[in-house]
């Protein structure tokens, strides 16, 4: 049995008591290696030890309960040494409003809670559980309690691991088998059960929010995931990735196009050349629009040398504003023999009666950084505003983003869903007879 004990101001101590093998091991583990692993969870040295069984004829360790020192007391918090929960950052956990059990550290299946939030912190950095002065501005380094309890209690349980596995070999070998099952469907219908059970207890605008919140979260910490890792991927795979999430990060669009051959009559006279945008979209009224996705070099916006102290394009951006001119300029030319081709070609990708149409097209396009990949400005104050202009210049007809752009709107995104969670909307009154 694993108990924990708080003594206020003091510390928090761990007892533990094998229900089934009996203590002996613990005591031979500590004595052989210096050190056990408690619960497959907690690791302790033998220094830990509040005291050790007196090891006489007389004494049961079996029945010994060894007690250890878990939890130091500082001002407003306990901390965990990292190392007996396996982690490189201690844990400050706040020393109210905690219920101390095993569950705040384990979830199913022996999974370490703070072993899956330290990969997503630098190594030696605190992780810090509640305290947060409600009266102080809101430090990001602080995990409130009711999130991280949220968080503790949305870990998949046993049964839902087992159908995500089996959807994912399912999802990468299922076009080289026969499957005898359709375990995506499966997994499909658990979590469509499961949601049907939280129906009962959760009201629907909030739990839309909610699901919002994680559909963004989920494609922030995609995105930021894949550029820790650098420029390691090819840019097919970028781009397959940003399209997965693009009618998500852009909800106007309700279909994306790959390798879409459009007609140049301009570059050769007489002739009709063919051009290829490796993506196009589409959006609820139809309309045709370009994307260029790039991959994220954080020296491909600006030059390093000035032009007369100004901050000029690189040739990558150049480069790629100008092939973007030259496909609207063919699209735009293109007219209405373009959008019957194309709606005929793609007709089988579109909602029903939707019709593309080619009406001043515009281009998004996201190469870049403005941030290095270890964190801070990759770009300094004038260098960002000279890039601004840049995507000013071309705001009529182009959007430039930088993939640290997405992550910013993406985080802006998170945290008006998370105001809207705890903010009620209400229209104000009129006022002196004005109409409503």
């Amino acid at each position: 049995m694993l108990k924990f004990v708080v003594m206020p101001g003091r510390s928090v101590l761990l007892e533990y008591q094998s229900e089934f093998r009996g203590n002996g091991w613990i005591w031979q583990e500590i004595k052989t290696h210096r050190k056990v692993r408690i619960s497959r969870s907690f690791i302790f040295r033998r220094t830990d030890l509040l005291a050790e069984p007196a090891e006489t004829e007389h004494d049961d360790i079996n029945a010994f309960c060894f007690r250890f020192r878990f939890a130091s007391s500082e001002p407003g918090y306990y901390r965990v040494p990292g190392r007996i929960l396996g982690i490189d950052n201690d844990v400050l956990i706040a020393n109210q409003g905690i219920d101390w059990s095993r569950k705040l550290f384990v979830a199913e299946r022996n999974t370490s809670v703070f072993r899956r939030i330290a990969q997503l912190v630098p190594k030696g950095e605190e992780i810090r559980i509640g305290g947060q002065d409600p009266v102080a501005p809101v430090d990001p380094r602080v995990i409130p309690i009711p999130v991280f309890e949220e968080m503790v209690t949305r870990f998949p349980n046993s049964l839902e691991l087992d159908h995500y596995a089996r959807a994912r070999v399912a999802a990468i070998v299922g076009d080289y088998l026969d499957p005898t099952r359709d375990f995506r469907a499966d997994y499909e219908r658990y979590l469509s059960r499961r949601k049907a059970r939280d129906d009962r207890t959760l009201p629907l605008p909030e739990r839309l929010v909610e699901s919002e919140i994680e559909k963004y979260t989920l494609i922030r910490d995609t995105i930021r995931d894949w550029l820790a890792l650098g420029d390691v991927r090819s840019e097919a795979a970028w781009q397959r990735m940003i399209v997965t999430f693009l009618p998500l990060i852009f909800p106007k669009y309700i279909a994306v196009l790959a390798n879409v051959s459009i007609e140049d009559h301009y570059s050769a006279p007489g002739k009709v050349k063919h051009r290829f945008l490796d993506l196009a979209l589409v959006d609820a009224n139809g309309q045709l629009d370009v994307i260029e996705i790039k991959r994220p070099f954080d020296d491909a916006l600006l030059r390093k040398a000035r032009y007369r102290d100004n901050h000029v394009p690189t040739a990558d951006l150049s480069g790629t504003i100008m092939q973007a001119e030259k496909y609207l300029f063919h699209l735009a030319k293109w007219g209405v023999a373009g959008e019957e081709k194309l709606t005929a070609r793609y007709v089988n990708q579109l909602p029903p009666d939707l019709t593309i149409r080619i009406t001043s097209p515009k281009a998004i396009l996201i190469l870049g950084r403005d941030q290095k990949p270890a964190g801070g400005k990759a770009l300094d104050g004038d260098a960002l505003f000279d890039l601004e202009i840049i995507k000013r210049k071309y705001a009529n007809m182009m959007d430039i983003l930088t993939y640290d752009d997405l992550l910013r709107r993406l985080d802006r995104i998170i945290a008006s869903l998370r105001h809207r969670a705890t903010t009620s909307f209400s229209l104000p009154d009129a006022k002196n007879g004005e109409d409503r």
